[in-house]
C-alpha cells in the first residue's frame, strides 16, 4: 500500500502523436534549483499485489516552470501509471494533481497506421482528482470504428494495425467463462480497414440468462487472435462514455459495449 502525500501542485501535460508525453511544473524557486526534482510514474498493482514497475523522469528547467518527457521508447506495460514527486533524493513521493491536458493531437490516432508492438498512452484525471496515464501494449490491434446497430444485428468497421489481413481472417466472439465461440468472416476494405456483422438473435439463443461475448480478430490461418477495441484517441476510460442501446431479440436483451480496457464486448441479458 502507497505512503504516499498528496500534493496540491499541478502537472500540466501535452501528448505527441508518437506517444511522447510532455509534463510540465511549477515548484517554488528555491526548490527548483537545488532539490533536483524528479516525476515517478509507478504502475498501479492488482489489488492486493505489490508495486512492481516503477519509472523516473528527471525535471529540467524550461523557462518558469519544470519539464520532463516521456520518450516513446521505452514501452511502458499495459495498466494504469499514477504520476508522483518526487522533490529530493531522500524525499517521500507525493500524488500530482492533473493541470491542463492538451491530448488535441491523439483524436484522430486512428487514420494513421500503428506498427508492432502497439503502444498507446493517454494522461487522464482518475475518480479521486489525479494525474495518471493510461497505457496500451499490444503486439497486434483491431480499433474499432463506427458500429452500425439495424434490424437485429450490428455491424463494425475496423482497421488491423501491427499485422497483416489475410484472405482467411476470421472474427470471434467468444462467450466469457465458457469455451462457446462464434466466429464471422470480415469484408477486406483494403488498407487493413475490414468490416463484420453479427446477428444478435446468434448470441441470444441458448441458455437464458446474463453473458458476455469479447470480440477478437484472427489475422490469419494459425495466427493469435487480436482483441478488438478502440483505443487511439483521447478518451483514457470509454465505458461509460461511448453508449449504445439495447435491442431486444426474442426474450433477451442485446448491447455492444466497450470494457474497462476500452476492448469490444456485446452483453446479452434478460429483456425488460
Amino acid at each position: 500500500m502507497s505512503t504516499a502525500r498528496t500534493t496540491e501542485l499541478r502537472a500540466d501535460c501535452s501528448a505527441g502523436t508518437d506517444g511522447r508525453i510532455t509534463f510540465r511544473l511549477r515548484l517554488p524557486q528555491a526548490e527548483a534549483g537545488a532539490a533536483h526534482p524528479r516525476l515517478l510514474l509507478v504502475l498501479r498493482p492488482k489489488k492486493g499485489r505489490p508495486e512492481e514497475a516503477s519509472h523516473v523522469l528527471g525535471l529540467e528547467p524550461g523557462g518558469d516552470h519544470l519539464r520532463a518527457v516521456l520518450e516513446p521508447r521505452p514501452v511502458l506495460a499495459e495498466g494504469r501509471w499514477d504520476a508522483y514527486l518526487l522533490r529530493g533524493p531522500d524525499a517521500g513521493r507525493e500524488r500530482l494533481r492533473p493541470g491542463l491536458r492538451d491530448l488535441r493531437l491523439l483524436v484522430d490516432g486512428g487514420a494513421r497506421q500503428w506498427t508492432s508492438p502497439v503502444a498507446v498512452r493517454v494522461p487522464y484525471a482518475t475518480k479521486d482528482g489525479f494525474l495518471a496515464l493510461r497505457a496500451w501494449r499490444r503486439t497486434a490491434h483491431a480499433e474499432a470504428g463506427p458500429i452500425d446497430i439495424a434490424d437485429g444485428a450490428m455491424t463494425v468497421r475496423a482497421r488491423l494495425h501491427g499485422a497483416e489481413l489475410s484472405g482467411d481472417a476470421a472474427v470471434r466472439l467468444r462467450l466469457r467463462g465458457g469455451g462457446t465461440e462464434r466466429e464471422y468472416r470480415p469484408r477486406p476494405a483494403g488498407d487493413g480497414d475490414f468490416s463484420f456483422t453479427v446477428d444478435y438473435a446468434e448470441l441470444a439463443e441458448g441458455t437464458p440468462g446474463s453473458r458476455v461475448w469479447d470480440a477478437f480478430l484472427r489475422p490469419a490461418a494459425g495466427a493469435p487472435p487480436v482483441r478488438i477495441g478502440r483505443l487511439f484517441d483521447d478518451v483514457a476510460d470509454r465505458k461509460g462514455v461511448y453508449v449504445y442501446p439495447r435491442v431486444t431479440v426474442g426474450g433477451a436483451a442485446v448491447r455492444p459495449y466497450y470494457t474497462v480496457d476500452n476492448d469490444l464486448a456485446v452483453e446479452v441479458t434478460a429483456a425488460g
